[in-house]
């Protein structure tokens, strides 16, 4: 069997998605997401003038080898743009050789170590009461864990809060937005809004929040012990994380666990803040990671030092990330969590899958592959949308993290 073809499909059912299909000359076809939120198209290209070339013709049984050509053959290594891509190619040879085997992508990887996937959704609201209100939704549902954000008073466009969380989409316009930060007004507001949801939802509903890399390490390590009377499943993303150094301080200050990693690339980027243990929780996704080849590399790792999988999964990934996700998910021994937001109907019918949620829990396909597939004649109906994410800036100006 040998790879006879490679389609790069942009589509755009409401937001903007890159997948890649390989199909072999036995016609065997697998999907890999190469989705890089505002950034679409770099990869896109990535995979269709470097990439797709250097596949045709190759074993696709040869995950480990493709992998490593695609990895040490580009010579510049790592990188959003790269790892997608190769994310994109590592995750549908597994589909391809799930679907030669007969048998779903997480038998391949060691079978079951849980009945279900644990996931987490988002609630966020303008108001404390319409927060309450939104987790109540969420646990009426059957979620066991919830994400809490709201609208900071003061500021206008809080990151995380939508007219509707349940489809919310930072990436807006073509060109970059601006929305206005204060991290004062941001930590004397975040521990009431704890205090509440604890105190309305009582002591076993995981909560979580994500500070989305907008604090100095000594604020983070301040706001992560005002909120440990209320026994965070984690804080996310407290401090931007080039400067991993931070996170020592963090910890030597605070019992809050913290969670980190959505925009980490590989495994690389990952080893300080696992093998020193000062992450509880590495956030690292399929798409953005390298593929299931890589994400294991690095989940293996985490498992040696008492280090939690709680992968990205927001609805900047496809359906078929969350597929192949979720099959990873369900065979390590290390799982956490995983963050789910469900897609919108148009997002579902391009992308027929076979995953499932029931009360709390995401199951994957029993299909061969990682039953998910791409309605490529669909596709083409919603052609790519330039959509950018947004910029912040400090009351007085000054750029800062968004």
């Amino acid at each position: 069997m040998r790879i006879a073809a490679a389609r790069v499909i942009v589509t755009c059912p409401g937001r903007n998605f890159v997948t890649l299909k390989i199909v072999t000359d036995e016609g065997v076809t697998g999907v890999g997401d190469a989705t890089l939120n505002g950034r679409e198209q770099a990869v896109a290209a990535y995979l269709a003038e470097h990439v797709v070339p250097v596949l045709l013709g190759r074993d696709p049984a040869r995950i480990e080898d493709t992998w490593q050509a695609l990895y040490k053959g580009a010579y510049w290594r790592r990188g959003p743009v790269t790892m997608s891509a190769i994310a994109a190619v590592d995750t549908a040879l597994w589909d391809i050789k799930g679907k030669v085997a007969g048998l779903p992508v997480y038998q391949l990887l060691g079978g079951r170590c849980r009945e279900g996937v644990t996931v987490y959704g988002h609630a966020a609201a303008e108001t404390l009461d319409d927060l309450l209100t939104d987790v109540a939704r969420l646990t009426d549902a059957g979620y066991r864990a919830v994400r809490v954000q709201t609208a900071v008073p003061g500021l206008r466009g809080t990151y995380g809060v939508s007219a509707d969380p349940r489809t919310y989409e930072p990436a807006g316009s073509a060109l970059p937005a601006e929305a206005v930060w204060s991290t004062p007004r941001y930590l004397a507001h975040v521990p009431g809004v704890l205090a509440r949801v604890r105190a309305e939802f009582g002591p076993e509903l995981r909560l979580l929040h994500d500070a989305h890399h907008r604090l100095t390490p000594i604020e983070a390590a301040a706001l992560g012990r005002d909120l440990e009377p209320y026994r965070l499943t984690w804080l996310e993303d407290p401090v931007p994380a080039e400067l991993q150094e931070g996170y020592r301080l963090i910890r030597g200050h605070t019992t809050t666990p913290l969670a980190v990693g959505e925009v980490f690339n590989s495994i690389w980027d990952c080893r300080r803040l696992i093998t020193e243990q000062l992450i509880d929780y590495i956030r690292t996704s399929v798409v953005h990671a390298g593929g299931i080849s890589h994400l294991r590399r690095i989940f293996d790792l985490a498992s040696l030092y008492h280090v939690r999988s709680g992968s990205h999964g927001a609805t900047d990934l496809s359906p078929v990330c969350l597929a192949a996700a979720l099959h990873v998910d369900l065979s390590i021994p290390n799982f956490g969590l995983q963050e789910y937001m469900p897609h919108t109907a148009e997002t579902d019918a391009v992308f027929p899958h076979g995953y499932r949620f029931a009360d709390g829990y995401l199951h994957p396909s029993e299909e061969p592959g990682l039953g998910v597939d791409i309605d490529e004649e669909l596709a083409a109906r919603y052609p790519y949308r330039p959509a950018s994410l947004p910029l912040n800036r400090l009351e007085d100006g000054t750029l800062h993290s968004w």
